[in-house]
């Protein structure tokens, strides 16, 4: 079955959505990469989603819910995608909904890493992307990792839209926008709130729990 994992930028959803996807033969379908990708191929899409993001401000709905559909009615994905940071509002939870009946598939549980602002912020700000192998680093908590990375640190970069302002920016905005998701998944049971602020391996147990049920 599909599963669902979101939670503030920053908050660790790329990570742990890694880790099911490599343990569990799932598909993580990243909203995040999918945009970057659109930036990187200079497409006119991409042009447009760089300039919002850039001002700290999302991809419209009617565009992030067109990408999502093309995974969603694949068959090769068929029940074993998780959705990383995506839904973001209530109209594309909606629009998830619609989408696997339509293929009837079902969602399994959505997973919600709470992370609070001052955390998000120190993660980051130290936050930092292999070109190579895709791994992602902290320069707060990583130190070791980095210095002995093995594709060696000049491939490690920042994100272009990783700096304080536009991280505040984007934290009011998901946290405003994410309350009434939060609300929606509660009603219908499934969802299960994760303290993000916890390390990488202790969310990742908790995470198997749920899985396991």
């Amino acid at each position: 079955m599909n599963l669902v994992i979101f939670g503030p930028p920053g908050a660790g959803k790329g990570t742990q959505a890694k880790k099911i996807a490599d343990k569990y033969n799932y598909i993580q379908v990243s909203t995040g990469d999918i945009l970057r990708n659109e930036i990187e191929n200079k497409s006119e899409i991409g042009l447009i989603i760089s300039e919002t993001i850039n001002k700290g401000n999302f991809a419209t709905d009617d565009l992030v819910n067109s990408l999502i559909e093309k995974f969603a009615s694949s068959i090769e994905y068929r029940n074993r995608m998780i959705f990383d940071g995506y839904p973001r509002n209530v109209n594309q939870a909606k629009n998830l909904e619609n989408l696997l009946i339509k293929t009837k598939q079902k969602l399994k549980a959505v997973l919600y890493l709470n992370v609070s602002r001052e955390t998000i912020e120190k993660r980051i700000k130290g936050r930092v992307t292999c070109e190579k192998c895709n791994i992602t680093l902290n320069e707060f908590f990583n130190k070791n990792e980095i210095l002995n990375h093995k594709c060696g640190k000049s491939y490690l970069k920042k994100r272009i839209d990783d700096n304080i302002d536009t991280i505040i920016k984007r934290y009011d905005i998901y946290m405003k926008s994410t309350k009434p998701v939060i609300d929606y998944y509660q009603k219908n049971n499934i969802l299960k709130e994760i303290d993000g602020s916890l390390e990488i391996d202790e969310i990742t147990s908790k995470i198997e729990e749920i899985l396991h049920v």
